[in-house]
């Protein structure tokens, strides 16, 4: 008999899976569903990054690259957070990795040790958890309020330091609520890390869908902090796998052994993409989708208001609103499996993003479909909310 770990064992599964699963099972049989609970965009990768993938699968080779990346795609990238950020990155900072969880696996392996703790927000991304138990981190629940709009400040997250805590993470704009932390905020928590004997990473892999200000990175305050980010979400390359970890660079060496032992090398055509990705004509035609999210945005926050279903964050970024529904259910997965069923809409379950911030009364709705379908959702939704 084959004995699982208990890592294994007790990782738990992503509840919206069911209902993903469902929703296939739902199209498969004809019915026109309505996906609002898919996180990535609906876009396709540029053309212009298309282009200079099939040339580099064509002419340049698909061997191994350094484990920390293309020298030039190192270079791009800093020049990038100069450009758009005013920050200065050294290119020696940057560590190209398969994915953000790939430059998440690799800082966590890099600071913590068994037993260390590492403060994560609630609401929040749920995966990060399970890289903190895979490492045998302890991670420590940050629980956010809804009359705060789940916004954290420095002062909380400082106060919530223990003995044993190593590392907190933070992400800015946020998942599940779209949430962003000014830079005076990450600024203060940088340095409040740093003064516990600790280090802040910013999980910054929503960085340009920013709607009420310019997008921004901790970077440009300091570099006393480490940052994740990706291609996959800004720059419609979810499928390609491919993101980066900037740390301070007494860290590097040992991130780079790790990478090697690790992964190796990120992927090769998917390092040229985004070499073309960082350039125009990309960036033009990237910027127009950012601004067809920021319709969809209002779009979403305009019905829902209507419906009178409360959007419990601000809201400013990524492509995500977390809405109260506890009005309708003191059950939000049971509502999103209901709602699945009769009107033909999938959304995610409060369940997805932590156990401390009474998740049953929250849904998670992202706006990564057309505005029309949009339209169609939130009539649906009404409709849904009429019968209940």
């Amino acid at each position: 008999m084959i004995t699982l770990s208990h890592f294994a064992e007790q990782i738990p599964p992503f509840h919206v899976m069911a209902l993903l699963e469902r929703a296939q099972q739902l199209a498969a049989q004809g019915h026109d569903v309505i996906h609002l609970e898919v996180g990535e965009p609906d876009f396709e990768t540029p053309a212009p990054v298309l282009e200079a993938i099939a040339a580099a699968t064509r002419d340049r080779g698909t061997g191994y690259t350094p484990a920390a990346g293309l020298p030039a795609l190192r270079q791009a990238i800093a020049d990038d957070y100069r450009e758009r950020f005013s920050a200065t990155v050294s290119p020696a900072q940057i560590v190209v990795t398969p994915g953000a969880s790939g430059a998440l696996q690799l800082a966590l392996a890099a600071l913590i040790n068994p037993g260390d703790g590492v403060l994560l927000s609630d609401p929040g991304y749920p995966c990060n958890r399970q890289f903190v138990n895979l490492v045998g981190g302890k991670p420590q629940p940050l629980v956010l309020k809804a009359e705060d709009d789940f916004t954290l400040t420095a002062s909380e997250l400082l106060a919530a330091w223990q003995p044993d805590t190593r590392l907190a993470m933070v992400a800015s704009p946020d998942n599940p609520t779209g949430n962003m932390l000014s830079l005076d905020t990450l600024q203060a928590m940088a340095e409040g890390a740093v003064q516990q004997g600790g280090l802040l990473l910013v999980d910054e892999i929503y960085q340009g869908l920013c709607y009420r200000g310019p997008a921004q990175s901790v970077l440009s305050r300091t570099d006393q902090v480490l940052v994740i980010n990706s291609f996959s979400k800004y720059f419609c390359m979810t499928g390609w796998r491919l993101g980066w970890l900037v740390a301070p660079e007494p860290l590097v060496p040992a991130i780079e052994r790790l990478a090697q032992n690790l992964f190796l090398a990120p992927s090769t055509p998917a390092q040229y993409g985004a070499l073309a990705a960082l350039q125009e004509p990309s960036l033009t035609i990237l910027e127009q989708r950012h601004q067809l999210f920021a319709r969809r945005r209002q779009c979403l926050l305009n019905g829902l208001a209507h419906l009178k279903l409360p959007v419990v964050s601000k809201a400013d970024g990524a492509f995500y609103v977390y809405v109260d529904v506890s009005d309708w259910t003191n059950d939000s997965f049971a509502f999103c499996a209901d709602l699945l069923e009769k009107e033909k809409v999938a959304m995610t379950p409060g369940l997805d993003f932590g156990d401390g911030h009474d998740h049953h009364r929250y849904v998670r709705l992202a706006y990564t479909c057309a505005e029309s379908r949009l339209v169609e959702a939130l009539h649906r939704l009404g409709h849904y909310l009429e019968s209940l």
